[in-house]
């Protein structure tokens, strides 16, 4: 059995906390996020920082205390460093462009791919087949970056397509005649 709900929350510094009944708002240098805690948990202020509680002793009950400890968590580290996911383009003519809120590519199809980024994040092309994703929600940074690894995921004959950093893709033999 899990125990994450048992360690507190600490804040660093330049990082509050708000809590307003089920509502906790995480307020931080990079900016701030809010979120709807379930009423099966129960939040403590202690000296140390926030720990969460399961009103009942139900497995659901236990395991949304740990959950919101963790989704806390994320925010607090949301806040004060944020999140970054490194994307890689692989294949030939493949290529990335950030400008301003919009993501433009080429992904070997006969029209140019544009991704209309949402608010909260912020794309950089630091080369031509690199894209870094970065914001201070760790939900949405792994959504977009899913999204546009969504749009060509890399194939396993050739290794071609859109691939997380440091990712392995298991390449297949080709058809032998």
């Amino acid at each position: 059995m899990s125990r994450v709900a048992n360690n507190p929350v600490t804040l660093p510094s330049g990082v509050e906390i708000k809590l307003d009944g089920q509502r906790i708002n995480v307020k931080g240098a990079k900016g701030t996020l809010e979120l709807d805690v379930h009423r099966a948990v129960e939040i403590v202020q202690n000296e140390g920082g926030f720990t969460f509680i399961p009103r009942t002793s139900e497995k659901t009950a236990r395991a949304l205390a740990g959950t919101t400890r963790a989704l806390v968590n994320n925010m607090v580290i949301g806040v004060s460093q944020g999140f970054e996911k490194k994307l890689v383009l692989q294949g030939v003519g493949y290529r990335a462009q950030a400008q301003g809120k919009q993501l433009n590519m080429r992904l070997g199809f006969s029209h140019p791919v544009e991704y209309q980024l949402p608010d909260g994040i912020d794309v950089q092309t630091p080369t031509q087949t690199e894209i870094v994703v970065s914001g201070i929600s760790k939900q949405l940074v792994g959504q977009v970056s899913a999204e546009i690894r969504s749009f060509r995921p890399p194939e396993p004959y050739k290794g071609k397509g859109v691939r997380y950093a440091g990712e392995r893709v298991r390449r297949k033999e080709a058809k032998k005649t």
